[in-house]
């Protein structure tokens, strides 16, 4: 038998545009539906699925080569992607470098922000899930333990997260170059998670007085109002109020767009002469992207924040060095450790009641 190895599969933002991502992006239902479809794959002994705005990723150990070939296949189906194209701009590593992957993520060093704080919590609620789920086995327990103390030890003895490199910042850096000042500024936050949540913060804590809270669960939006000391607002009148507000927050979870381009042009009819700032976080996108076209309309996604934050990254290249080489090493030790542990698993057991052999004579 061979022995197993550990690998990462997936699509990031690396060689894939926003607009393939929204379709390989899973939301829940998806993600239960494919995790009971994977533990069906013989030869799958444990896997973890990593899912953000950013990348899709799994993370597996398995016995035969064959194995990622239908997790692959399942994957596409599943979300009707052509596996040839997937093929184009699949990330596939294997062993170390698959560890050293995994750390780098959870550090921050792989984002399209670098040295962002979300996607270690990202990482961290997939491996929950994962083990919730029953797919983690003692391989990817180790593995994913480590990372969270490597990526730990990088924020702790570099300044990678020195800077403006959240999305939020970004996001109220641009809204402040528009409007010049936050005080009189109206904010509607469509969506109640933790990206639209730290975003209204990163808002507030700019001077931002007057913020409204829509979700498509009022329970959710209520709650979140009362803790911003903000209004909410019911989801359905989204669109209808839009022109009252001049900046828009749009992190859903929806399936598709929540505001359309007849609704944009409409609100602008109703506001001349005033800007209106869209910031588009949500993965699909929530704003038809035509609405960029509209006079006095400032239209970001994922994408453009993300360019807009490399300007900070050029000035912390030598931490992200300093950063990477710490993840080198710590993947090393690692893996040294993890291939023990695979070659063990890899070698049967003597049959029962069978006697140890003594060894040969000299």
């Amino acid at each position: 038998m061979n022995a197993p190895g550990i690998f990462v599969l997936g699509a990031t933002h690396h060689r894939t545009a926003l607009a393939v991502r929204e379709k390989l992006a899973l939301d829940a239902a998806a993600a239960a539906h494919l995790q009971a479809e994977l533990a069906g794959i013989a030869g799958l002994r444990e896997f973890a699925v990593l899912s953000t705005c950013n990348r899709i990723e799994f993370y597996g150990v398995a016995e035969r080569g064959d194995v990622v070939a239908r997790l692959v296949a399942a994957f596409c189906a599943r979300q009707r992607f052509d596996m040839e194209e997937f093929g184009k701009i699949r990330l596939d590593l294997g062993d170390e470098a698959a560890v050293r992957h995994l750390l780098e993520v959870a550090a921050g060093l792989d984002s399209q922000m670098l040295g962002e704080t979300e996607i270690f919590g990202q990482v961290k609620a997939a491996y929950a899930a994962a083990q919730a789920a029953g797919s983690t086995g003692p391989v990817l327990n180790r593995v994913f333990q480590k990372c969270f103390q490597a990526a730990k030890h990088v924020r702790t003895h570099t300044a990678i997260t020195e800077g403006h490199v959240s999305v939020a910042n970004v996001a109220v850096d641009l809204a402040l170059s528009i409007f010049g000042g936050l005080t009189d500024a109206r904010i509607l936050l469509l969506g109640a998670g933790e990206v639209g949540e730290k975003t209204a913060r990163a808002f507030q804590s700019r001077g931002a007085a007057s913020v409204t809270v829509a979700s498509r669960r009022l329970e959710r939006a209520m709650e979140l109002a009362t803790a911003l000391g903000a209004s909410a607002l019911p989801f359905e009148q989204r669109e209808a109020r839009l022109a009252e507000f001049d900046i828009v927050v749009c992190a859903t979870s929806a399936p598709g767009m929540v505001l359309s381009h007849a609704a944009i042009s409409g609100a602008m009819a109703r506001r001349p002469a005033q800007p209106l700032f869209l910031i588009d976080q949500a993965l699909p996108r929530d704003v038809d992207p035509k609405a960029a076209e509209l006079e006095n309309v400032f239209l970001y996604n994922l994408d453009d924040l993300a360019q807009i934050a490399e300007r900070n990254r050029l000035a912390r290249e030598a931490e992200v060095a300093k950063g990477r080489a710490i993840i080198a090493e710590k993947a090393a030790v690692l893996w040294r450790t993890v291939a023990s542990q695979l070659t063990a698993s890899a070698t049967p057991p003597p049959p029962a009641g069978a006697s140890p052999q003594k060894p040969a004579s000299a």
